[in-house]
């Protein structure tokens, strides 16, 4: 049964790659085609040379290494606060009358609208943009740790509570494990929340980063470098998607075990 599993793992991989390899070849075959201006809608291998250059040139890796730090700050900072703060929503219900319609409210807010806000507040630094970071990633972990915190069979918590448990005691043993796998899918959707949230904070005001760069290049008319960024940004996501994901596959090993089981 493992080797069946590893071998459509290997299928879906290869069929993933053949996809991809089509979607390069209609690319520059419809760039061939149509020929347009390279200023307007640049063709694969433009976008390969600029990429090249701007990771020669070292004009890359400068900007790479702010945004990237601007997104695992704003991760993190943003996703813990969202698993502490659903934490004590779920376990004061109070809590979630009086400030969580607040923050759906702000949730709603445009960030892009009140990303002028942090940069005045917080300057155009770093600062700012890991702050809209965390804003953005705050939601999905918030909203995710209180549904998995509530779906624990009430079966289960009172069998618990019949057994003299206490309320840390259901919470460790029962309520957080079950909860687990509800947070790592907020955190997996945060994460690829994180890279947009700090790109739309170096859109508002920057002076260094992806975003900026991305501006730089729009303003010289630079279409293949535009892409070709666009391209390492889509590489940092599919990344940080796939670090989650692993993370979580260790982490819930209980869960693995259970689908493998079912499997067998």
């Amino acid at each position: 049964m493992n080797q069946e599993r590893l071998a459509n793992k290997n299928n879906r991989r290869l069929l993933c790659l053949l996809f991809f390899l089509a979607v390069i070849g209609a690319w520059h075959l419809a760039v061939r085609v149509a020929a347009p201006s390279s200023l307007i809608f640049p063709g694969p291998g433009d976008v390969v040379m600029q990429l090249f250059s701007q990771i020669n040139s070292g004009e890359l890796s400068k900007h790479l290494g702010v945004t990237m730090y601007e997104i695992v700050a704003g991760f993190i900072i943003g996703s813990v606060l969202g698993f502490l703060l659903g934490v004590v929503v779920e376990e004061i219900e109070i809590l979630e009358l009086l400030v969580y319609p607040y923050i759906v409210a702000f949730q709603t807010m445009p960030k892009v609208a009140i990303a002028p806000l942090f940069i005045v507040w917080f300057g155009y630094g770093a600062t700012s943009k890991v702050v809209i970071t965390a804003t953005i990633a705050f939601f999905p972990v918030l909203a995710n740790t209180i549904v998995g915190l509530r779906s624990i069979p009430k079966e289960q918590v009172d069998l618990m509570v019949a057994y003299t448990a206490s309320r840390w005691q259901v919470f460790k043993l029962a309520r957080l494990p079950n909860a687990l796998p509800y947070v790592f899918t907020g955190l997996d959707v945060g994460i690829v929340l994180a890279v947009i949230g700090a790109i739309v904070g170096e859109f508002v005001g920057a002076q260094s980063g992806l975003g900026y760069l991305i501006l730089q290049k729009n303003f010289s008319m630079d279409t293949a470098g535009v892409f070709a960024i666009l391209i390492v940004l889509s590489i940092i996501g599919l990344a940080l998607h796939w670090i989650v994901r692993v993370v979580a596959k260790k982490v819930l090993f209980w869960v693995n075990m259970s689908s493998n089981t079912t499997g067998a």
